[in-house]
C-alpha cells in the first residue's frame, strides 16, 4: 500500500507525465495485462446488471451489493486482485486500495483524460485502473432523480450514501486491479 507522501508523488506524476523514483508509471505490457485481467470481472458484472434490471432497479441494488463482490473475488486469484472503488461511495466495503485515490483525483481533476492507468507498486507489483462513466443506464441508480421505491430502498440498504446526483459523462469511479508484476 502507498503512504500519503506517495499517493501525491503520483497524483504528480500523473498529473505532469513525468516519472519519479518512488513511483513510476508501468509499461504498455502491463497496461495490457491488467485490461486483460479486469475484462472478465466488468462482463460478469455488466451482466449481472443489465440481468438485475430486467427484474427491477431494487434487484440492481441488490446485484451491486451481493453479486458484484463476489464476482470480485472469484476473479481474485494467484496474487491477482480487483474491484470497484468510488470518490463517492455507495457501499463503505468498495474504497479500494490506497494507491487508487491519487489515480482517482487524477481522473477527476482532468475532466477529460480518461485513459487507464497502470503504476508500479512496492512488492514487484502492478496497480492497473480505469474510470467508471456514468452511463444512461447508470441513472436508475446513481442519477440526480431516483423513482421514489428505489430511493427508499437506498436509503434503507446504504443510510452514508454518496452515490447518487450523477449525469451521464460523469466520473462514477474506477475498476482496479492489482497483479504481480511477473507473471507465470
Amino acid at each position: 500500500m502507498l503512504r500519503r507522501n506517495e499517493i501525491l508523488v503520483l497524483v504528480l506524476v500523473l498529473s505532469s507525465a513525468a516519472c519519479s523514483s518512488d513511483v513510476e508509471l508501468a509499461d504498455d505490457a502491463q497496461l495490457t495485462r491488467g485490461a486483460e485481467l479486469l475484462l472478465p470481472f466488468k462482463r460478469d458484472l455488466k451482466s449481472a446488471l443489465v440481468s438485475g434490471l430486467e427484474e427491477g432497479p431494487v434487484s440492481a441494488i441488490g446485484v451491486c451489493k451481493v453479486q458484484a463482490p463476489a464476482i470480485a473475488e472469484r476473479l481474485s486469484i494467484d496474487g491477482v486482485e480487483m474491484g470497484r472503488a468510488s470518490h463517492r461511495l455507495r457501499n463503505p466495503a468498495n474504497q479500494g486500495p490506497a494507491w487508487i485515490g491519487g489515480i482517482m483525483q487524477d481522473y477527476l481533476r482532468s475532466g477529460s483524460s480518461r485513459d487507464p492507468v497502470a503504476i508500479s507498486l512496492s512488492g514487484q507489483r502492478i496497480g492497473y485502473a480505469e474510470p467508471i462513466v456514468v452511463q444512461p443506464l447508470c441513472l436508475t441508480c446513481h442519477g440526480q432523480a431516483l423513482a421514489p421505491e428505489v430511493a427508499r430502498h437506498i436509503e434503507e440498504a446504504y443510510p452514508d450514501d454518496q452515490a447518487t446526483g450523477f449525469e451521464i459523462g460523469d466520473l462514477r469511479g474506477v475498476y482496479w486491479v492489482e497483479f504481480p508484476q511477473k507473471v507465470e
